[in-house]
């Protein structure tokens, strides 16, 4: 197996298995009640940090071109026509693996997830598609969106848990 071929692999073909995994964490080991509540708060931390990632790529590209460009040669991956910034591959991968984390709290999962997610975003370098400040602002990006729910989650748990089992969240009021 060439080099070009294994960067191909980790750069593109990594991300199969991060959604494989990540879909039986998510179908098999979130509870049933809780399934509903689950995949809404992922759907909104997904869908908020792709709409800041996707502003931010609008508001700030750090060059035009893509390194393979500027170094006039083939891009070793998949790739939008498009600047680079943030890397979307990456910002994929690191919503699905903060998503089986907040969710399941899977410790040996979410390993695997993060090392596949580490492989995607290091071969997206290495096949030159994406500088390394494109993959740690799909990385931000990620974490800003799941820490924005994830953290509303866990204030949410901690509520609920505290006060000899009498929830202080607030419920919405009825205008």
């Amino acid at each position: 197996m060439t080099a070009d071929v294994f960067i191909r692999i980790i750069a593109d073909g990594a991300v199969i298995p991060v959604v494989l995994i990540a879909a039986w964490a998510l179908l098999f080991k979130v509870p049933k009640g809780q399934r509903f509540a689950a995949y809404s708060r992922i759907l909104m931390a997904g869908l908020t940090a792709y709409m800041i990632a996707k502003f931010a790529g609008t508001v700030y590209q750090p060059t035009d071109m893509r390194p393979f460009e500027v170094m006039g040669v083939d891009p070793g991956a998949s790739y939008l026509d498009n600047p680079g910034f943030p890397s979307d591959h990456v910002l994929f991968v690191t919503a699905i693996t903060l998503a089986v984390w907040f969710e399941t709290r899977l410790r040996k999962t979410t390993v695997v997830l993060v090392v596949l997610s580490a492989l995607v975003a290091i071969g997206r370098v290495l096949a030159l598609v994406h500088s390394p400040l494109d993959v740690l602002g799909g990385v931000l990006f990620a974490l800003i969106g799941a820490l924005w729910y994830g953290s509303r989650y866990i204030e949410e748990r901690k509520d609920g848990k505290g006060g000899g089992g009498q929830s202080k969240r607030r419920r919405p009021v009825a205008i």
